[in-house]
């Protein structure tokens, strides 16, 4: 797996993989502009996205009727420089049927657990908490 990033001008970059491209800045940093993800909201959305993949994957194999999932994913930093994460916690919005919120909650342990790389990479620093609603 290989990245290249382009610094564009004050605090904003360009980030490639493959034939796509994300815009990365700090608004923080800089206090002016804001065109694209700072690189800890990329982690926390690298996280949603690897394991609403896994849940998708995990939920079709198990063909439970999901119309929707949304992942809200939050995370507390320290004061100190560096500024980590120190907890992140992680909502799982599925419209499903009732009857099958224990599959959407297995389909989630299983992915933070067993199959998500990146909660892997982030549980070793700092407890990932995970909230399961289904709407």
């Amino acid at each position: 797996m290989k990245t290249v990033t382009h610094w564009k001008s004050g605090f904003a970059f360009d980030s490639r993989f493959k034939n796509n491209t994300i815009a990365l800045d700090d608004v923080s940093a800089s206090g002016k502009d804001d065109s694209g993800f700072s690189p800890k909201a990329l982690l926390l959305s690298g996280l949603a996205g690897c394991t609403g993949i896994d849940i998708v994957s995990i939920l079709d194999k198990m063909k439970a009727p999901y119309e929707s999932i949304r992942i809200e994913a939050e995370a507390a930093q320290t004061d100190e420089h560096p500024r980590v994460f120190k907890e992140i916690n992680i909502s799982y919005f599925v419209k499903i049927p009732a009857s099958y919120e224990d599959k959407v909650k297995r389909a989630v342990d299983l992915s933070l657990e067993k199959y998500c790389g990146v909660a892997a990479m982030l549980r070793k620093h700092c407890p990932i908490i995970a909230k399961v609603i289904i709407e």
